[in-house]
């Protein structure tokens, strides 16, 4: 079961509100030159998941802080499962660097 402040978190990632709590934040900003603003979700100041508004893809990385807490934070989102095995990182069953995948 998840966290509260890791519930509240991805409920506003998906919805794209801003958040913040704790060491958690989302924010809301223009994407490069597009008319569409991204999300991103942030752990720790370090970006974990990112998405347009509107488009239900999403891209994670571990922001290079593989912590017990990145993984909660990441499998609160919609299509991610990270766990861990023997000290190595899976993404929905796949071995994982924790560099930027899409999901």
């Amino acid at each position: 079961m998840a966290r509260k402040i890791t519930t509240d978190a991805i409920n506003a990632f998906m919805s794209a509100r801003t958040f913040n709590r704790d060491n958690t934040s989302v924010e809301v900003r223009p994407f490069k030159d597009e008319k569409v603003d991204s999300v991103i979700l942030k752990l720790h100041g370090n970006v974990i998941a990112r998405r347009l508004v509107g488009s239900s893809t999403i891209e994670v990385c571990d922001g290079n802080y593989p912590s017990n807490t990145t993984k909660e934070r990441l499998n609160g989102l919609p299509g991610v499962s990270v766990c861990q095995r023997k000290g190595v990182w899976f993404l929905n069953g796949e071995e994982w660097d924790g560099s930027w995948t899409t999901v």
